[in-house]
């Protein structure tokens, strides 16, 4: 039998002989078998779990996988997420510390339309509106702090990685495509999202973008080293590349 024909029947043996070497520092329990098949296939487990999370914290966790596109099924989802939770409890933070003085502090916090959307990029608008990106969950999402309404706008491509959030002077929402190699831009009047792709098969990640005052809209591409220009007008995109390699441009 030929070294190419046998191609095929060894990539199993291979397969086989690496999943326990994914699983081996997993905690036994039902559910091991699934954290190793779905929750290492992006990035090691036990590099993630940092200082745990409750049970709830957990299923927001799980959820935001699926949002992002990890095939869990319901079933999968009620044997894994009690697993984390037990195996990878919330550790014991460390005290506050009263700091002296007339100091006073006033939050409010709003709660996401989607849980495990993993909210991203804040932007205060010029309505007094704030908006954010869910990352995990592929929309956008608008706050009015008067009403406390949290609506979400669906976005084009699916699991884009909305990041980076710009108004401009018409009042639309300009977003980076981070995991989708495209920029985009929210019409929240209507609703319609208006997509513009990357001209370069390289430039896989938009990261951050702001307008200049002529109105071009400028942006990094980080882990492709490169800085982008685009002119809403035309829709017309150009991209530089900066002179020190692996620079990963950011803001």
């Amino acid at each position: 039998m030929s070294r190419k024909s046998l191609l095929p029947l060894m990539a199993p043996a291979w397969l086989c002989l690496a999943l326990p070497a994914w699983s081996q520092n997993l905690p036994e329990g039902k559910g091991k078998e699934i954290a190793a098949a779905k929750c290492m296939s992006c990035h090691a487990l036990e590099a993630r779990v940092g200082n745990g999370y409750t049970a709830e914290g957990w299923a927001t966790a799980v959820r935001m996988m699926t949002n992002h596109g990890v095939p869990l099924s319901k079933e999968e989802v009620a044997t894994l997420t009690p697993y984390l939770a037990k195996n990878y409890p919330e550790k014991n933070k460390v005290a506050a510390v009263v700091v002296p003085g007339p100091f006073k502090v006033s939050m409010k916090i709003w709660q996401a339309a989607t849980p495990g959307s993993r909210p991203h990029d804040p932007l205060a608008a010029r309505d007094a509106s704030l908006w954010y990106t869910g990352q995990m969950a592929n929309v956008l999402g608008r706050v009015d702090p008067k009403t406390g309404k949290v609506k979400e706008y669906p976005l084009k491509t699916a699991h884009s990685g909305p990041h980076g959030l710009v108004e401009d002077s018409d009042g639309n929402i300009w977003y980076t495509g981070n995991t989708g190699a495209l920029i985009g831009k929210l019409d929240p009047k209507t609703g319609a999202v208006t997509e513009y792709p990357m001209p370069d098969p390289q430039a896989k990640d938009p990261h951050t973008l702001i307008f200049d005052k002529a109105g071009i809209l400028w942006f990094t591409v980080q882990n492709a080293n490169r800085i982008g220009r685009l002119d809403p007008k035309s829709g017309e995109i150009k991209l530089l590349t900066p002179p020190t390699p692996k620079s990963r441009p950011y803001g």
